[in-house]
C-alpha cells in the first residue's frame, strides 16, 4: 500500500451496509481509516483512546459530544481528545477520514 496513489473515493462505499470502515495504516495507537456512511445511519456512542481528527471527503456528518453537535461538511476538519464520548450521524452519503493519533 506504501508509494501508491490513493482514489479516496474508491476505497470504501456506502454499499448495503450502514457503514464501511477500511484501515489504512497504523502504528501503536495511532492510525488512519476511510469511512463511507450511508444518509441517516448512525456510528453508535463510543470512545477513542487517541486523540483524533475527522476530515470529511464527502458529504455532511454530525458529530454528537454529551449535549453538544457539531456539523461537519466537505472540507472541513474537526478534532477531539481522547476519552471522549461521542457518535457519528450521517446527514446525506457521506465519506470521511478518522485521524487517531
Amino acid at each position: 500500500m506504501f508509494y501508491n496513489v490513493l482514489k479516496a473515493k474508491d476505497i470504501v462505499s456506502t454499499g448495503a451496509d450502514k457503514f464501511e470502515r477500511k484501515l489504512l495504516m497504523e502504528n501503536d495507537n495511532s492510525s488512519l481509516n476511510i469511512i463511507a456512511i450511508k444518509k441517516d445511519a448512525i456510528i453508535d456512542t463510543h470512545t477513542s483512546v487517541c486523540n483524533a481528527a475527522v476530515y470529511v471527503l464527502d458529504g455532511t456528518i454530525e458529530l454528537h459530544f454529551d449535549a453538544e453537535k457539531f456539523r461537519v461538511e466537505k472540507g472541513e476538519i474537526l478534532m477531539f481528545k481522547k476519552d471522549t464520548e461521542h457518535k457519528v450521524v450521517a446527514l446525506e452519503d457521506s465519506k470521511f477520514l478518522l485521524i487517531k493519533i
